[in-house]
Formats: C-alpha cells, sequence, structure tokens
C-alpha cells in the first residue's frame, strides 16, 4: 500500500499533470492487455478473497457470483476497451455493432449489444441491447466530441472515486472509465467494507500505478474527506447511497445542507458524478404464461434478489402485479419456490440486520452464522408501508404490490406510472412482457418502454445484465441534480463512447438458453465464470466448446 499521505499523493500526480502530456492510444491499448493479464492472475485470489471476507468458505461454489462480478466484468471493459482505442486509430468514431435506426417517435436507436469480436450470439443468445438517445440527438451528434478528446488522450486532471464496498468491479470500472476515456489520473478510496482487495487490485493493475494513472488508497471516511476536498482534486466520482452523496456534497447538518441546497452552494464545490440507490421495480405485465415461462421468470426474479446476499443497489425491491392476473399467486408461489431453494448466506454487509428488522416490521435477528431469512412480502400497499417503495433497503426484502386497471394494457400503464411517480430512484428497472401480448399490444409495450425514466429497462432479464456486459452504458436517468440526484448523475461503461443517452434497453426471451450462469440453482457457475474469464482472456473460437460443456451442465 501506499506509503505517503494523501497530500503528498494528490501533489506528486498534480506535478506530473501540470506538465502538458497525453498517452498516445497505442500506449493505452498495451495498458490494457498488461491489466488483463493482470486479472487473470489474480481472479482466483480476487474471487477466494471476496467470499472469505463475505463469510463463506474458501471453496464455496458461490465464488462464482465473485468471480463473474468481478474479474469477467473487469476483463470484458478492458478488452471493449481497446476495442474502440483500436477503431479510433482509424476512424474517427468507434464501430457499432449494427446500424444506427430510428424508433417511430422519430427518437435515435443505436445498437450495443451484442458486441463484434468476442461471441456475444453465442454465449448470450437471444439477448440484444440498444441505447435510446436523448430527443433532438441525430446521427452525427451520437458522439459528440468524445472520440476526438478519447483520439487526443491528453492527460488533464486528477479524479478522487469513492469505490463501492459492494460488488468488486465497481471501483474498478469506474476508474478504468476515467483514465481511459476522460484522460484523468485516479486516485482510489477503497471502501472499508472491500479494502481487502485492494493488495490484489495493486498487483493486477500494477501497468497503470507503475505510469502515475492510478493510486489506490484505504482508510476510514476521514482518508475519503480529505482526498475529494484536496484543492488539487479536479473532480469526484461516488457510488453510494443519495444519502451519502448528500452528506458529502451538502454537508452532515441538515439546517445547514438545507439551506446550501436553497442557495446552490455546496460544500464540495467540484464537479460531481455519481452512481446511488433504486428501489428497483420488476414489473409482471399479466397473460397466459406457460409453467416453463413462468418458472424461468421466477427464477429471474430470485437470482435478483439472492445475488450478492441482495446487497446490490439493482437487487429487485418490489414485484409490480396486477390485481385480476389468474396466474399471480402461482408467479409469487414459484418466486417464494426458488428462494427457499436458495440457501441463505451471511449479511455481511454493515447495518444489514437493523434494516432487515426495519423493512419487515419483525424483531428478527441473524442466526447463529449471521445470515437473515430471504423475505418476500406479498400484497403490499404504498399507503400502509410507504418505506418498502421510497427507500432502498438494501437487504434481502422485497416487496409484492397489486395495482388495478380495466385490462392488461391498462395495467401497464399504471404499473408504469407507479414506477416513475411513486418509487424512489431512476437507475434500472425491469418488466416482463407474454409473447402474446407483445405481439398483440406493441404500441403499449413500446409506449412503457418509452416512457419508464430509468437509466436501464430491462426486458425479460434482470438488470445486473445490464450492468455486467458493459457495452450497455450504465447510469441513472439523465435529468437529475447535485439538489435532487436521485439516482445519480452521469454514465460509465460507455465503451462506445455515446453523447447525449437516454436509456439502455436490454431485451431478452423469457426462458433464456443455457440456464443463465447468475441463477443460483446453476451446478456449474464457478466452471462457466471461469470459462468467461479466459474467452476475455484471449478470445478465441477455440474456447467455446468448453464453454458451452460447462454451461449445459447447468
Amino acid at each position: 500500500m501506499q506509503q505517503e499521505s494523501i497530500g503528498e499523493t494528490v501533489e506528486r500526480l498534480h506535478r506530473l499533470t501540470e506538465r502538458p502530456n497525453s498517452l498516445a492510444i497505442r500506449a493505452r491499448i498495451a495498458l490494457c492487455s498488461e491489466c488483463i493479464a493482470g486479472v487473470f492472475e489474480q481472479a482466483e485470489d480476487w474471487a477466494k478473497s471476496a467470499a472469505i471476507a463475505k463469510g463463506l468458505t474458501a471453496d464455496s461454489a458461490l465464488r462464482a457470483e465473485d468471480m463473474l462480478s468481478g474479474p469477467v466484468v473487469v476483463a470484458r471493459q478492458l478488452q471493449l476497451t481497446i476495442q474502440t482505442l483500436s477503431a479510433l486509430q482509424t476512424a474517427k468514431t468507434p464501430t457499432l455493432p449494427g446500424q444506427v435506426y430510428r424508433l417511430s417517435s422519430q427518437q435515435l436507436c443505436v445498437p450495443v449489444f451484442p458486441t463484434n469480436g468476442y461471441f456475444d450470439s453465442l454465449t448470450f443468445m437471444g439477448l440484444r441491447g440498444t441505447v435510446r438517445m436523448q430527443e433532438g440527438i441525430g446521427p452525427a451528434e451520437i458522439h459528440g466530441d468524445l472520440p476526438e478528446r478519447v483520439t487526443e488522450g491528453r492527460i488533464s486532471g486528477i479524479s478522487a472515486v469513492l469505490g463501492a464496498g459492494n460488488v468488486s468491479s465497481i471501483p474498478v470500472t469506474d476508474s478504468l472509465n476515467r483514465i481511459m476515456f476522460e484522460g484523468r489520473r485516479v486516485i482510489l478510496k477503497m471502501n472499508p467494507v472491500n479494502e481487502y482487495l485492494a493488495p490484489i487490485f495493486e498487483k493486477a493493475f500494477a501497468p497503470l500505478i507503475r505510469e502515475n494513472l492510478l493510486v489506490i488508497v484505504t482508510g476510514a471516511a476521514n482518508v475519503g474527506g480529505e482526498l475529494i476536498n484536496h484543492r488539487q482534486i479536479d473532480d469526484v466520482h461516488i457510488t453510494g447511497s443519495a444519502a451519502t452523496h448528500d452528506n458529502i456534497v451538502w454537508g452532515s447538518d441538515p439546517e445547514q445542507a438545507r439551506q446550501r441546497k436553497l442557495d446552490n452552494s455546496p460544500l464540495l464545490a467540484k464537479p460531481v458524478t455519481s452512481e446511488l440507490g433504486n428501489v428497483t421495480p420488476w414489473i409482471m405485465v399479466p397473460g397466459n404464461y406457460s409453467l416453463r415461462q413462468l418458472q424461468s421468470q421466477a427464477q429471474h426474479v430470485a437470482a435478483s434478489i439472492t445475488n450478492n446476499a441482495s446487497f446490490n443497489c439493482l437487487a429487485t425491491k418490489v414485484i409490480v402485479t396486477w390485481n385480476r392476473w389468474q396466474q399471480r399467486e402461482q408467479f409469487l408461489s414459484l418466486v417464494q419456490h426458488f428462494l427457499n431453494q436458495t440457501p441463505i448466506r451471511p449479511a455481511y454487509y454493515p447495518g444489514a440486520a437493523d434494516r432487515f428488522r426495519r423493512f419487515t416490521g419483525t424483531e428478527t435477528s441473524p442466526d447463529d452464522n449471521n445470515c437473515l431469512p430471504w423475505t418476500l412480502l406479498q400484497d403490499q400497499r404504498y399507503d400502509e408501508r410507504q418505506e418498502l417503495f421510497c427507500e432502498e433497503s438494501f437487504v434481502c426484502v422485497c416487496a409484492e404490490t397489486q395495482l388495478d386497471g380495466n385490462s392488461p394494457t391498462d395495467f401497464l400503464q399504471l404499473a408504469t406510472e407507479f414506477a416513475n411517480e411513486q418509487m424512489t430512484g431512476t437507475l434500472c428497472a425491469s418488466v416482463t412482457f407474454p409473447d402474446a401480448f407483445r405481439r398483440q399490444n406493441q404500441q403499449a409495450a413500446e409506449l412503457a418502454l418509452q416512457q419508464l425514466r430509468y437509466g436501464s429497462v430491462c426486458v425479460n432479464q434482470w438488470s445486473g445484465l445490464a450492468y455486467g456486459l458493459i457495452s450497455p452504458p450504465w447510469g441513472a436517468y439523465p435529468g437529475a441534480t447535485l439538489q435532487n440526484v436521485q439516482s445519480g448523475i452521469g454514465n460509465v461503461h460507455n465503451t462506445y463512447l455515446l453523447h447525449g443517452i437516454e436509456k439502455a434497453i436490454l431485451e431478452g426471451p423469457l426462458i433464456n438458453f443455457p440456464k443463465p450462469i447468475w441463477f443460483p440453482t446453476h451446478r456449474n457457475g464457478l466452471s462457466v465464470a471461469r470459462q468467461l474469464l479466459s474467452l476475455y482472456h484471449r478470445p478465441s473460437l477455440l474456447r467455446l466448446p468448453k464453454l458451452f460443456a460447462a454451461a449445459l451442465m447447468g
């Protein structure tokens, strides 16, 4: 770890940044390649350390989660970054994986998944991702000046990144975005919850540290405070809760913070981007589903609740159903069935027990292994339990609420309005459509996708996939301000350098094939995760047979 003080670290990087300098594309490609090798070398220790820190055994099959959400995600980002940088060596813009087109609303739609070169059409069969641009963005404007700035490669400042404590790829991907595409040197302050990863990160990303592009520091909140308030820090990126954001930007004293907001005089007077919490909805559009379709979608929902012990900002928190849907009880029973099939695990994140008691309304405490039960609260009402809809619990509690409506299309409109107006957050949402509904009510389905005010909207899929695939940009719906930050400001994972993003849409089938690796019932997840990592380490068609063989054993 760094022996110098925060002040010394910032001043050292500032002296380097003061001199005019740039990082050529070929140099950035070489650094990304070196980092991929480093990630591959450290992957097993990375996943094992995370499992142990979360209260699991070193040989737990649940290492698959940490392998996927850590090394695999980061290796994929590095490959996609290389792809974009390579394209910029010979062209003015990145090479998109398809043609830009307009929707009937005239909104511009940009394909971002499946990507080229990494066999996405085979490894993630049936999935399609697009980005809808903001109103007024034309085909010639989808990149803005980002490609020119990235090509120039000017190193122009220092960013402080306050890393997330829950998912290990978040601090890394946020930092890589700043370094490779925004021309910043980065000081990454690890969260105390996962600062045990700092030595592993220092090995994996040694090339960036060597070039003074990345410094990793640890410590309590006072270290982060000293870092972000240093006069030579140019901007700050925060991943956490909206409350943490406001404490940093406006101050912890409620009355002083209120006055500063009124005066538009933030305590932290420098640019701040963020990815914050979300009370994530999953809208179940009613229809006549087959048993296999219901089972598949129930497993998707259960996985979204149990993954990482539910310490995810994209864990499903509210299932929205129609009170006249004949299959409602069957579906909820299936969700409960798959929750019951999933072993409980330690509630490792600070404050989990207190939040669990508050949001369940019980006096339940963790068991002797510090585990809390997966909890599905059915038939909850906004006017009776407003906290379930307006506050992110960040614990293994999910509510279900019923809405009225004279028809399925009427329900969908009401559910869209409910998610937009009654639920807190604009980060991500999922909606499940029956096949027949999508065919027969194309206009209503499209209207819902158009109107949902979320940075990522996933059809028949969990939002965790949109995060992990990297090529869909990740961030809150545009329009937030420091005074009303909602789920954050800005985007990360923007490997196609898009400017003027409204939202990403990820669509998939009701039944995925092969069984998704993120399902808790997958019997071979760790092997599949390792094969995916090998694919992103050295992409080759020859690696696919082993990957498919592992996936089919799920």
